[in-house]
């Protein structure tokens, strides 16, 4: 432990790799335009390493990556955090057992957010591979993920969001026009959960289509 810091600066370099890694390979898919999405993982049980605001996901650094407590404030630098950084820390404070929050922006997400917000939810039933998400064993269960209207209100945002968080079976949400927002244990599992959001929402979009 650093002296000078609350946490870990060891282990924010740490994380800061693991985190590049996986966000240059989602900005290479196409899933992070301009300079558009947020990423963080848990630090320790009060802070959180996540993307400075306005980088290129493409090109990330160490310097890219920052230490925030769970009010979403900068510590031990004076860079300024995604402004969504709420979004991210409300989790990690009702689950502490949650490692990692991705959040995107590919088109199929964006698109699925616009035409679903009507209904305020996304369902799926039948898939196959509604078992890619943890604590689901069969696709015979339904899974309903909200579809929150946007606002530039961030606390305001947070606070439709948290009165979703009654029970650890959601693992993401979209957002109206914006984007999708998911999560799990660690990094690898988080992957898994945006992966498979990314497909069923895909075959959503596709049934649509193909019953016009």
């Amino acid at each position: 432990m650093n002296d000078t810091l609350p946490y870990d600066s060891q282990q924010l370099r740490h994380l800061a790799g693991e985190l590049i890694t996986n966000i240059r390979e989602l900005g290479h898919a196409g899933w992070t335009p301009a300079t558009s999405s947020n990423f963080s993982m848990r630090l320790d049980d009060k802070h959180a390493a996540i993307t400075v605001s306005g980088r290129n996901k493409t090109k990330l650094t160490e310097a890219d990556i920052m230490a925030v407590d769970f009010n979403g404030v900068p510590v031990g630098n004076d860079l300024r955090p995604s402004a969504e950084t709420l979004l991210h820390t409300q989790l990690y404070k009702r689950f502490p057992e949650i490692g990692c929050v991705l959040h995107t922006h590919s088109i199929n997400q964006t698109v699925a957010s616009r035409l679903f917000a009507a209904d305020g939810k996304v369902r799926f039933e039948g898939y196959e591979l509604q078992k890619a998400f943890h604590g689901n064993t069969t696709h015979d269960d339904v899974m309903e993920v909200p579809v929150y209207p946007n606002t530039q209100d961030m606390t305001e945002l947070a606070a439709q969001v948290e009165s979703s968080l009654d029970k650890q079976s959601l693992w993401g949400y979209l957002i109206d026009g914006h984007g999708l927002y998911a999560w799990g244990r660690d990094m690898a599992e988080a992957r898994r959960h945006l992966e498979a959001f990314e497909f069923l929402l895909a075959c959503e979009l596709k049934m649509r289509e193909v019953r016009r």
